[in-house]
């Protein structure tokens, strides 16, 4: 049967009540009944999302929505080289409580298909976001990342195009970490897989094989096999997938199948000292390979914290 979000605050009786709860709680296929400009529809919150309520053009066309005037607004999302276009427009959104204006968008590839569309945390009228993955179990321990901060105001382009991401340290820079439990296994950028080799040694093997990141585009992902595991909390990571040419590429990192990676001369070359590129876009992503360790994870918008609570458990090798 399916499982529905729920939101776990008193004021959940107040029907129709204009303060949002204090805290959302999303558990199962993470899928919310909501109205949008008063027509239903089912979006699935999504830690790796955008903030803004996104939708494949289709939705938009069945419900009218149509960009125009001083709140139409366009964005693009990057996915490696390709740039998904989307329209917005603002309009009133409802989650159980009293309709607010939000804006949201609709693009020609659907963010991810398992329903109408897809919300980060950031986009949801509570505070405090808590994605439960499974049970609590004995000797768990919770690590607390700073989270990044947006960077246009909330209630200009309310939640934003920018997901929920942590920002950890890796060989003295930070480096951002994206959520990611619908997608079965853990990735990086090729600059991030380039700093947790030179960080943790590391060496690549195995074919490039297309991987199926967002929006349907599939990106080339390698095999990254780290010496010494990557410590997150209770996470050890000592295997990964490298996105072999996104924001970077792996050509510094040690082939244990060719002695070279053949790379696009578009691309902005990554070195092992990392001193003459943008590391911002250095990306860890925890797919559900190592987030089934974890029992939570939790958003905490108002303390710009994000809290990941997880058991102990070895390295995963498969």
């Amino acid at each position: 049967m399916t499982q529905r979000v729920t939101m776990i605050t008193a004021a959940l009786l107040l029907v129709g009540s204009a303060n949002p709860p204090a805290e959302r709680v999303v558990s199962g296929d993470g899928i919310v009944d909501v109205r949008l400009n008063g027509k239903p529809a089912r979006l699935r919150i999504d830690p790796a999302a955008p903030g803004m309520p996104l939708m494949a053009d289709a939705v938009a066309d069945e419900r009218g929505f149509k960009m125009g005037g001083s709140l139409g607004i366009g964005f693009g999302f990057s996915v490696g080289p390709m740039t998904v276009m989307s329209k917005t427009q603002v309009i009133r959104v409802a989650y159980g409580i009293k309709p607010q204006k939000q804006r949201v968008g609709w693009t020609q590839r659907a963010f991810a298909v398992a329903a109408d569309g897809s919300i980060g945390p950031g986009g949801l009228p509570e505070p405090v976001v808590r994605f439960v993955l499974r049970p609590a179990r004995p000797g768990e321990t919770t690590i607390t990342m700073r989270m990044e901060k947006l960077g246009f105001p909330m209630t200009l382009f309310g939640g934003g195009w920018i997901p929920s991401i942590g920002i950890i340290d890796v060989g003295g820079a930070p480096m951002r970490v994206r959520f990611d439990p619908y997608h079965s296994r853990s990735l990086a950028t090729a600059g991030a897989a380039v700093r947790l080799a030179k960080a943790y040694g590391g060496m690549l093997s195995g074919p490039a094989l297309p991987t199926e990141i967002f929006f349907g585009v599939e990106r080339p992902v390698r095999d990254l096999r780290l010496d010494q595991p990557f410590v997150l909390g209770s996470l050890s990571i000592d295997r990964l997938g490298a996105r072999t040419g996104d924001f970077g590429t792996t050509g510094a990192i040690h082939d244990g199948d060719a002695p070279a990676v053949v790379t696009d001369p578009d691309e902005v070359i990554v070195t092992a000292k990392g001193k003459s590129r943008d590391m911002r876009h250095d990306t860890i992503s925890l797919g559900a390979d190592q987030l089934r360790h974890c029992s939570s994870i939790v958003f905490d918008k108002s303390a710009q914290a994000i809290r990941l609570t997880c058991g102990n458990g070895p390295a995963l090798t498969s």
